[in-house]
Order: structure tokens, then C-alpha cells, then sequence
């Protein structure tokens, strides 16, 4: 049954789709496009009334229904708080999940609007406003059935997933496990005693949207139980002096409405190579998708994997000198008596 659900979501035609948003209730004018997303299957649907709505086919096996109903709770609540989100509409009977052939589906408003390419200080203090108050509505309404983002459900998890799959070339394959231990080990040390909560877990500019109406917080499909400072540094990942002054900023904003303890900055550089683990980790189990190979065709080469456990080993010993836990100007006078450059704004995995 597994393998013919698998087969299903693979091959979903445009005419199941739009059977599956007329059982929502809704009357299809017959357009139906496919928009680019890979975990799930998303697509945009015109309706005769000439609105637009989107319906998003859950990945079978991925999530239980009362987890993903987790999600779409917080984004009712947040709906009723007036805080710029996209929440599923119900269907007919009231719900916001239903099934077509066992997988889970949900249709959604279509939001208008742009990403940013960039932030300006306006916006980030906009922006810290507004998810200090997503982060004290779902600190009080939970999310019981979610997982945790910690070394266990992130890192080496991957790590085990790659090890048993054969993806790690002996080359290379040694080097990559110590890194990630390296960094599992640094993180419980930093993270004992730091509360956690239910958090975006993807918070990154591809997932915010600008138009008429404002910002707009999108997909929060991979929501977690972390530590709040995983949607700062996810909202703005430079190492470089602007993205600290920028961060710093974000925080001042976002005690406007509830606290923050800066000391959990020290978890960015290992949260930030534990999204390197969990990328690669996940690719590799969507690797039976057609659509995988195809969007990730240098994966599992040697030159792949050389250069992810490089810029692992790069970050741990970055983590091991304690030049994470500089001030930018600190930073920058140890660059400069090492020779280095001065370090930019990386470009980050946010397909997931």
C-alpha cells in the first residue's frame, strides 16, 4: 500500500487535483498548475468565480494527521490575532484536512506578494514584532504532536540515514561523522537549561511574502519544538558584522512583545550545521522521487560530499577557536591578524 501511495503522489494528474478541490467545495474552471515545490505537491487552481486557490498534497508516510492538524491550528489562531499568515479553508464539513486516495490534502488562499531579496532595518523590525507575537501564541497553544528539533531528530538522524544508505564515500565518510559529532556535542553543551517551544522552524525569506496587505508568514510545514533563535539566524544567516547588527535589531523589536535571551545566539553555528546534516540527509531519503534527481544532480557525487564535510569541518572549527562567540569587531580584528577576509552572507539550502 506504501509503495502504491508513493506511486500516487509521484504521478498526481490535474485531473485528480481538480476532483479533489471540487470535493473541497469549490467549482474548478479547469486551470491547473503545478508550482515548484518539493516535499509536498502544490498546485494553483483557478475557480469559475475567477479566484485563485491552492492545493497542497501532503508527502505520504511523512506526517501522522494530528501532527499536521497541529499546524493548521496555530495558523487559525494566528488568524484570529490578525497576524499575517495563510491559514487552510475549511471544507464543507468544517475541517481543513481531507483525503484523496489516503493522502492528505488542503486547499489554501492564494497569497499575493514578493519575497525579499533583502531586508532593510524597517522591515526586520517589523518583522520581529510580528513573530514574537507567532512565538507567544504558539508557546500557549502547543503543539504536542511535533517534533523536536535536537541533535537526535536532526543531525544524526541524517547521519544514520546516510551511513545505512552508503552515501558517504571512504573518503570522506570519517571526516563528515567526527564534524557532526563535533557539533551534536557542542550543542547539548550550549543548549542545557535553554527553554523550548513550538517555533516556524523554516523561517527563512523565502517564506515570507510582501504585497498590498502587508508581510505574510508562509509553510509552516516544518514547524518544530526549539529554541526561538532558530527563526532569527533562519531570517537573517550572515556571519558577517550587518547580519549581527541586523539580528541584534530583530531581538530589540521582538522584545517589544515577549523576551529573549541573546545567550542563545551561541546555538546558531550549530543549528546552522545542523541544517547543512538534515539538507543532505534529506535529499537522500526522497532519492526514489523522480523529481530529486533532477533538481539535485551533483548530490552523492565525491566532489559533493568533499565539499559538505569541508564546510562542516570549516564551521566546527570556527565553533572549537570560539570565533562564534565574538563580537563582530572581534571578528574582525582576529581575520585580520590571521590574513582572512572578511566573511560574507552565505546562501543557504530552503527548498525543504
Amino acid at each position: 500500500m506504501g509503495q502504491d501511495l508513493n506511486e500516487f503522489f509521484f504521478r498526481l494528474s490535474p485531473e485528480r487535483v481538480l476532483q479533489a478541490v471540487e470535493a473541497a467545495g469549490h467549482i474548478p474552471s479547469g486551470h491547473c498548475f503545478a508550482l515548484n515545490a518539493l516535499e509536498n505537491r502544490v498546485y494553483d487552481v483557478r475557480l469559475e468565480e475567477g479566484r485563485h486557490v491552492v492545493a497542497k498534497f501532503y508527502r505520504p508516510g511523512r506526517w501522522e494527521r494530528e501532527t499536521i492538524l497541529d499546524e493548521h491550528r496555530l495558523l487559525a489562531a494566528l488568524v484570529e490575532a490578525e497576524i499575517p499568515v495563510c491559514a487552510p479553508l475549511p471544507f464543507p464539513d468544517g475541517d481543513t484536512l481531507h483525503r484523496v486516495e489516503d493522502i492528505h490534502y488542503a486547499i489554501w488562499p492564494r497569497t499575493g506578494g514578493r519575497s525579499p531579496d533583502e531586508l532593510s532595518d524597517d522591515q526586520i523590525e517589523v518583522l520581529g514584532r510580528l513573530m514574537a507575537r507567532i512565538h507567544a501564541i504558539a508557546a500557549d497553544l502547543g503543539a504536542p504532536n511535533r517534533r523536536r528539533l535536537d541533535p537526535e531528530s536532526a543531525p544524526l538522524a541524517a547521519l544514520d540515514l546516510l551511513e545505512d544508505g552508503d552515501w558517504l564515500p571512504p573518503s570522506c565518510s570519517a571526516r563528515y561523522v567526527r564534524a557532526v559529532e563535533s557539533l551534536v556535542e557542542t550543542y547539548r553543551e550550549r543548549s542545557r537549561g535553554v527553554e523550548v517551544q513550538p517555533i516556524h522552524g523554516d523561517c527563512h525569506v523565502g517564506n515570507l511574502l510582501r504585497g498590498d496587505e502587508g508581510w505574510f508568514f508562509l509553510d509552516f510545514d516544518d514547524m518544530v519544538i526549539g529554541p526561538p533563535v532558530q527563526d532569527v539566524w533562519m531570517l537573517v544567516p550572515g556571519r558577517d558584522a550587518e547580519a549581527d547588527r541586523q539580528r541584534h535589531l530583530l531581538v530589540e523589536s521582538y522584545r517589544q512583545f515577549r523576551s529573549f535571551d541573546e545567550g542563545t545566539f551561541s546555538l546558531i553555528e550549530p543549528l546552522r550545521g545542523f541544517r547543512f546534516v538534515f539538507y543532505a540527509g534529506w535529499i537522500a531519503k526522497r532519492w526514489q522521487d523522480p523529481a530529486f534527481p533532477d533538481a539535485f544532480p551533483h548530490f552523492g557525487t565525491d566532489q559533493y560530499w568533499e565539499t559538505e564535510t569541508r564546510d562542516l569541518e570549516e564551521l566546527v572549527e570556527r565553533i572549537t577557536k570560539g570565533e562564534d562567540l565574538l563580537s563582530p569587531s572581534e571578528r574582525e580584528e582576529a581575520r585580520a591578524e590571521a590574513g582572512e577576509d572578511e566573511m560574507t552572507n552565505e546562501d543557504f539550502f530552503w527548498d525543504l
